[in-house]
């Protein structure tokens, strides 16, 4: 298995670096970050540590098409900047996929960060992943390049675009989750809140499935 991990950036100058660095001593054939234009250091923060970098127009699934498009893996993993992968990913990487009928992978979700309210948001994205297999982004996505190639890749959309494409892949093949945790900042649960963030997820989720459209959604979100 020859894996690349690809992480999409924007203004992630204080995190890429040490994402890529922890990346690469894993030992995986390469890691491309591929930014939306940010305003800081991050692309020059991310080559100095190693990565190769794309730099394209600002949306998740656009940036992450481009870096598996420059990936020369014949397996993928989708990293956001912000979680931190066990120092073993690719053997976790290579045994889940080996499973039979396995279409992708993620790993469990855990948070940086301890308390009532954090051990409440692990344990609904435990459920959400063992009820519907549908692990979201900052579980780290990993798959074949053919099967995210035969899924078409992420749409490209600035929101949601891990959600459309695990629903691709279940078309495919069961979605599996690693027994390892990617630990994954809660800087956006302790700014908003438990409760705010869990209902700001679900009314994207409500939106999308309304057809509105994902740029709408992203702006609304942002705001």
């Amino acid at each position: 298995m020859r894996l690349s991990v690809i992480i999409p950036t924007w203004n992630e100058q204080s995190r890429i670096a040490q994402a890529v660095r922890m990346a690469l001593a894993a030992g995986v054939e390469e890691v491309i970050v591929s930014d939306g234009g940010s305003t800081d250091g991050t692309v020059a923060a991310a080559a100095a540590a190693g990565a190769k970098t794309v730099v394209g127009s600002r949306s998740r699934g656009r940036q992450q098409n481009a870096g598996a498009r420059a990936a020369s893996g014949d397996t993928l993993l989708f990293l956001h900047a912000d979680t931190v992968l066990p120092p073993d990913f690719p053997w976790h990487t290579a045994q889940t996929l080996a499973q039979p009928g396995v279409s992708a992978g993620a790993f469990r979700f855990r948070l940086d960060e301890q308390g009532l309210s954090m051990a409440l948001v692990e344990w609904m994205v435990r459920w959400r992943c063992r009820l519907f297999s549908m692990p979201y982004g900052d579980q780290a996505i990993f798959l074949r390049r053919a099967e995210f190639d035969r899924a078409g890749g992420f749409p490209d959309m600035p929101i949601m675009e891990d959600y459309a494409l695990v629903r691709r892949l279940q078309r495919q093949g069961r979605i599996a989750i690693a027994d390892a945790d990617a630990v994954t900042s809660a800087r956006r649960w302790s700014r908003m809140g438990l409760w705010r963030t869990t209902w700001a997820n679900q009314l994207c989720l409500l939106a999308y499935w309304l057809d509105v459209s994902p740029e709408r959604i992203a702006r609304w979100r942002r705001a």
